[in-house]
């Protein structure tokens, strides 16, 4: 699946994944391949997300809003 992640100065990652997992308001959520349909408001914490062709990566998030639909993911940051 694709995953965007997107603040307002960069397009910060752009690739494919095969896990998501993100801080939700109501706890952390892990998105996979096939996913149904969703929005989401984030909350600060720690994102992870493993490229197809490598290691997890984790980061410190803000909050922001995350969009999945069609094995997209998009992320936007605050």
């Amino acid at each position: 699946m694709k995953l965007k992640i997107i603040s307002a100065e960069q397009v910060e990652f752009d690739g494919e994944v095969s896990q998501v997992t993100l801080p939700g308001e109501l706890g952390s959520f892990q998105v996979l391949r096939g996913h149904a349909a969703m929005i989401a408001a984030l909350q600060p914490g720690t994102a992870t997300y493993t490229p197809v062709d490598g290691a997890t990566v984790s980061r410190d998030i803000a909050g922001g809003v995350a969009d999945v639909k069609n094995d997209v993911v998009s992320v936007c940051l605050f």
